[in-house]
């Protein structure tokens, strides 16, 4: 299948056919990778919040999980 190659603002792209989408599953993600003389695009499907626990471990090691609001307030300010 050929298909043109359009400008999208100071990039260019291509359209893949709605077909295709549907066909590979493709929402809103691809990973894009070059070998030799080839695109190779492959969707990434992923499940919600995939990654989460794992992310946390790294912002727990790198000691970077604190709280960004304070746990505690004053009575005072409870008042209003």
């Amino acid at each position: 299948m050929h298909v043109g190659v359009v400008q999208i603002g100071n990039s260019r792209g291509i359209r893949i056919p709605k077909r295709i989408l549907e066909q590979l599953k493709i929402d809103r993600t691809v990973d894009l990778e070059v070998e030799g003389n080839r695109i190779i695009l492959e969707p990434v499907h992923r499940k919600p919040r995939e990654g989460w626990a794992a992310a946390a471990r790294r912002m727990r090691e790198a000691e970077d999980d604190g709280l960004l609001i304070p746990e505690t307030f004053d009575d005072e300010d409870a008042m209003d």
